[in-house]
């Protein structure tokens, strides 16, 4: 809920009754947490700053952005009734407040994930200078990425084009409306991957190609190829898959360039949700229609790497998450993957109305939360994990094999992920936490991590006892399967096993009334640039897009006329 605060608003808010705050003693906070939450001085110092009421618990504070004017000012993060919010206030454009996550119990289980040993150290080779950094105005404008950044590139994002055969509401990338094409040729797109695979000490091999609509490009395949031989072992198509849905043998190019991945807008799957004429302009039997095309072409090329993406917002379709889990579990031939993306208002998204942005927003608890009610409890919020969760294992194998890992140091509270298992014998799913005691099993990670960096024999031994890791398998027919894998190799069993297995993910992009530096400098998704730059997600799409397209851009009269000189077909 984004709220402009009057005296009115403040003495509405402190006559509602309120829940308790949070029992703290359940959960092992990092030392600096405590240390500010247990400090009455400096909490009732923050409070006076803020002029927040003494019953709410301050947590931290940062530096946000005013969502006029986007001048940096101080933003405070605090849990009353049962809710962490934020408040700030721009001298010229007034005080914000606004919903930072929707369940303060889930909050502070997360930030247990948010000690020194899950933060990254940044790259050794940063796109741009300190001195850029700060007379670009430091965070979040002096983007490069800048020496200040603390989280190598792990996921990769190169927009192809802005043109796009939709016009959504809820695009952050204000695609097909922008009156200009913004399509980096061939060779800029060679060297922002290039740009991306420069990075030091880790070199990103995991690419998404995004947009607009990347699948307007006819030459797209020869972009994956060309991130083949650069040394992307993982590429991704972000698409809304009409494309897809409706010329199979286009698709079969993709996939024959090297394609793994299709990143499949997936809104919905209920033809008489009429929320879809809102946020994607669409006919909801008409979106239904297309997304089970995509999957069925899919199935028919063999293609069994599928992400279902939704777009939530609340009053929108965050009922129908039950469902599309429903519909990847019947589909998990196909689908590996269910991310939810919480609506972030940036881009044309920023076009909502203040009451719209109350009656959308939707946090990462709201939907773990929805999702246990809507599959019965079967999937609770205790099963889930922080998006940063997996340092433990990149650390360990970085220190075993003495090689560069990518280390997912995103801030906790960015993202939330869990897996389902699909039992066949049982016919039903249960969530990672009922298959693996997945806290032993990242306890035992941290042990084995702590021998293997003292290197020499300490590395063998960390080496031999990974075998320990089996005994929090749960499940005794994932457990066979697994130790099957790591004695005797059978990749084709584990396989077997890994297509009863999806995941599901959570990432709450951020905007200009929920932005927080602390987060952002943490990110681990980055697009490149035509000029030379690696940008974090939530900065690229709050505040550099529309000078980078404006960079280089061109006149769509001038493009069209360039591609019928070269006798180039377009796809519209």
């Amino acid at each position: 809920m984004v709220q402009v605060v009057t005296a009115k608003t403040e003495l509405i808010e402190a006559q509602k009754p309120r829940k308790p705050l949070v029992d703290l003693s359940r959960f092992k906070l990092p030392r600096h947490y405590r240390n500010a939450l247990e400090n009455e001085r400096l909490q009732q110092m923050w409070k006076r700053q803020f002029g927040l009421p003494d019953h709410v618990r301050v947590i931290k504070v940062s530096v946000s952005v005013c969502p006029v004017c986007s001048r940096q000012i101080p933003m405070v993060v605090y849990e009353e009734d049962g809710a962490i919010w934020l408040k700030k206030t721009c001298p010229e454009h007034g005080t914000f407040r606004d919903l930072y996550w929707g369940d303060a119990e889930l909050y502070y289980y997360f930030l247990q994930w948010d000690a020194p040993e899950y933060i990254g150290k940044g790259t050794a080779n940063p796109n741009t200078d300190l001195n850029y950094y700060l007379a670009a105005g430091s965070c979040p404008q002096g983007c490069g990425l800048c020496p200040v950044h603390k989280t190598n590139t792990v996921l990769a994002i190169i927009d192809v084009t802005n043109r796009c055969n939709m016009k959504c509401p809820v695009c952050f990338a204000n695609a097909y409306a922008a009156g200009y094409v913004y399509e980096p040729t061939l060779e800029q797109i060679e060297y922002m991957l290039r740009t991306f695979r420069a990075q030091k000490p880790w070199a990103p091999n995991a690419i998404q190609f995004s947009g607009g609509e990347p699948t307007l490009r006819n030459d797209l395949p020869e972009i994956i190829r060309m991130a083949k031989a650069l040394g992307f072992d993982h590429i991704e198509v972000n698409t809304n898959g009409i494309r897809l849905a409706n010329d199979i043998d286009y698709y079969k190019k993709l996939l024959d360039a090297g394609m793994s991945t299709i990143y499949l807008q997936f809104d919905t799957i209920d033809p008489n949700n009429q929320g879809v004429w809102r946020h994607r302009l669409y006919d909801p039997r008409a979106y239904a229609a297309v997304k089970k095309k995509v999957i069925e072409n899919a199935r028919k090329l063999g293609h069994r790497s599928v992400v279902l993406v939704v777009t939530m917002a609340k009053n929108y379709n965050d009922k129908d998450i039950g469902k599309i889990i429903d519909f990847a579990v019947e589909n998990r031939d196909v689908v590996r993957w269910v991310n939810i993306q919480p609506v972030a208002f940036a881009g044309r998204a920023r076009e909502y109305s203040p009451e719209e942005i109350r009656q959308f927003r939707i946090t990462i608890p709201d939907v773990i939360n929805e999702i246990e009610a809507q599959t019965g409890g079967k999937i609770s919020k205790w099963d889930w994990r922080p998006v940063n969760w997996p340092v433990a294992l990149g650390k360990l194998v970085e220190a075993i094999t003495g090689n560069p890992k990518p280390i997912f140091g995103n801030n906790p509270v960015c993202g939330a992920s869990t897996f389902i298992y699909y039992d066949e014998d049982t016919k039903d799913i249960l969530p990672i936490t009922k298959v693996v005691d997945v806290d032993g099993f990242e306890k035992t990670v941290w042990d084995l991590h702590s021998k293997a960096v003292k290197g020499g024999i300490w590395r063998g031994i960390a080496t031999v006892e990974t075998l320990k890791l089996l005994r929090y398998v749960k499940h005794k027919g994932f457990r066979n399967i697994l130790a099957n894998f790591l004695i005797k190799k059978d990749y084709e069993a584990l396989g077997q096993v890994m297509f009863n297995v999806i995941g599901l993910g959570i990432m709450h992009f951020m905007d200009v009334f929920n932005f927080d530096v602390q987060r952002v400098q943490r990110c681990d998704i980055h697009y490149a640039t035509p000029d030379g730059r690696i940008i974090p997600f939530c900065t690229m799409n709050n505040f550099h897009r529309d000078k980078i397209e404006h960079s280089f851009k061109m006149d769509v009269k001038d493009w069209l006329k360039i591609k019928l000189a070269k006798n180039t077909a377009v796809y519209i």
